[in-house]
């Protein structure tokens, strides 16, 4: 029987009194209990961590009746509770100076209130303090201490560094208190999107247990594929279940399971459409800007690779691109590998959301033309892949290509990079339904693209003749012998050779062959 689909409700109790769908995450609750103290986690946004804390607030509460039939039901001794204090900065913005000062103390005034604690110190480290140490004494029992979008009052404030290093300083004066009140508090969990390195934000909480990387917690967030057949049985029929995969599943955080975005999966159900709705939810222009700014062209994010130093770190005057974009959720962990004693994580795009609504927005801003000609642009590429019209593809970027201004090379740093041509060209085909796999690896060396549509496969190699030469693209193509680990495919393979000038600001070579 179809439920209510709980679109938009962070809150426990209207999921559980409402009667909605609901996948029992009390089990990880249980473990998180057990197993620590004070803990952090990183997911991208909508991803369901304000439910989850809102989850564990209602446990340590004792609201019993909500539990009924989960997991931790059986095994929660519902006669102790706990006072909580909760503080969640993801309904302000914190864009100018004195903002997160005055939502902080909003924030404490209206907990001191419903708790009925006198205030008595002017500091939020101080009321924070005062409140923990008030809250034990009073009931006997630890507090517990949950924080959701602990960073926001960071993020928010990127595009202004001083503001951003203020409200971080800020931050870390408020989060130490959990060190030092520790024997008042029973549990902490502090959650959001971006994971600030110790030394900039938690240098005092040295005890804080990360399980952002945790195997054991790599489905505290998301949907599994058991969640989607078995929970939401009831809206499925009607809808491939191939292409609900294909379009959502696949973020992975060291986990055995890969896992739906819920926001997605929830929007699909409710208007029975495949679309980007997580990514039209929030236009990425920082991230857009910083890839741009760094040189990481398309192609670039295909197959990046990261340590698990450099994805762990984030602060305000180093942002690392690959650091950035897992921590955000356009990239995720495909695979990993030991190097040296160190950890390394091969990073690709989740799904077809991500790498298609992504690479539309970089395709933007690299383009100086009206959106509604680029989705022309990428229509008419449709058409002519199709028709297998390959001097129309050539004609179609170079008419591209040609209408790019001249003057707008010299007055934007992004079309000065090495490949900004390719990454137009990909980012075309990235906007794409065909299937496009770049840099494919094996023995012989990496193939820069290959797209199959209408059963034909194309393997694509990009050069700039000013500094390969004229014909490398194609002779690289018929040496490597790309073609061969495609064959047992048995579909019909076409070599196709792109080369640029640097000069020019054109494809100059555009070739093809049946290999």
């Amino acid at each position: 029987m179809k439920k209510r689909l709980p679109i938009g409700i962070q809150t426990f109790r209207e999921i559980r009194e409402e009667g909605c769908y609901y996948v029992d995450k009390t089990a990880y609750a249980r473990r998180l209990i057990h197993d620590g103290k004070h803990y952090f986690l990183s997911r991208p946004r909508r991803f369901g961590k304000s439910l989850f804390l809102d989850t564990l607030k209602e446990l340590f509460e004792g609201s019993e009746e909500l539990f009924e039939g989960l997991a931790i039901h059986e095994h929660w001794d519902w006669s102790v509770r706990h006072p909580v204090v909760r503080l969640d900065f993801s309904g302000e913005s914190f864009r100018e100076p004195g903002g997160l000062r005055a939502n902080l103390m909003e924030q404490l005034d209206a907990i001191e209130r419903a708790v009925s604690v006198e205030r008595r110190y002017d500091t939020a480290p101080g009321r924070f303090r005062h409140l923990l140490r008030t809250l034990h004494q009073r009931s006997g029992q630890r507090v517990v201490v949950l924080v959701d979008e602990y960073d926001k009052p960071i993020l928010d404030a990127l595009h202004t560094p001083d503001l951003a290093e203020d409200n971080r300083d800020a931050l870390r004066g408020l989060y130490s208190n959990l060190k030092f009140c520790d024997a008042h508090v029973k549990l902490s969990m502090l959650a959001g999107v971006g994971k600030f390195t110790k030394v900039s934000l938690f240098s005092d909480l040295d005890n804080l247990i990360d399980i952002t990387l945790d195997p054991s917690y790599s489905a505290l967030c998301g949907y599994t594929d058991a969640d989607l057949d078995e929970v939401f049985a009831p809206e499925l029929p009607g809808l491939d279940r191939e292409a609900i995969r294909e379009w959502y599943d696949g973020y992975s955080w060291r986990g055995e399971e890969r896992v739906y975005n819920p926001f997605d999966v929830l929007l699909l159900f409710r208007n029975r459409e495949f679309r980007a709705w997580w990514f039209e939810t929030g236009t990425p222009t920082f991230l857009v800007t910083t890839l741009l700014r760094r040189g990481v062209t398309a192609l670039d994010l295909e197959d990046a690779v990261g340590s698990e130093e450099l994805l762990s770190s984030f602060d305000v005057h180093r942002i690392e691109p690959e650091a950035l974009l897992f921590q955000t959720g356009y990239l995720t962990i495909h695979s990993a590998e030991r190097r040296r004693g160190r950890t390394y994580y091969r990073l690709r795009y989740p799904n077809r959301e991500v790498r298609q609504s992504l690479n539309d927005s970089l395709l933007k801003a690299m383009v100086p033309k009206p959106e509604r000609e680029i989705d022309r642009g990428v229509d008419r590429l449709h058409a002519l892949l199709s028709a297998g019209d390959f001097t129309g593809v050539k004609e179609l970027f170079q008419a591209l290509y040609a209408s790019i201004p001249h003057q707008w090379y010299t007055n934007n740093e992004i079309a000065r990079y090495e490949g900004y041509h390719a990454a137009v060209f990909y980012a075309y085909f990235a906007g794409l339904e065909e299937a496009v796999t770049v840099e494919d690896s094996d023995s012989r060396g990496r193939l820069d693209m290959a797209v199959r549509t209408g059963g034909r496969l194309y393997l694509f190699e990009f050069k700039v003749v000013e500094q390969a030469g004229e014909g490398a693209a194609l002779a690289q193509l018929r040496e490597k012998g790309y073609a061969d680990k495609y064959r047992a495919l048995g579909e019909p393979i076409h070599l196709v050779a792109v080369e640029f000038s640097s000069e020019q600001h054109n494809v100059t070579a555009f070739e093809t062959e049946r290999a």
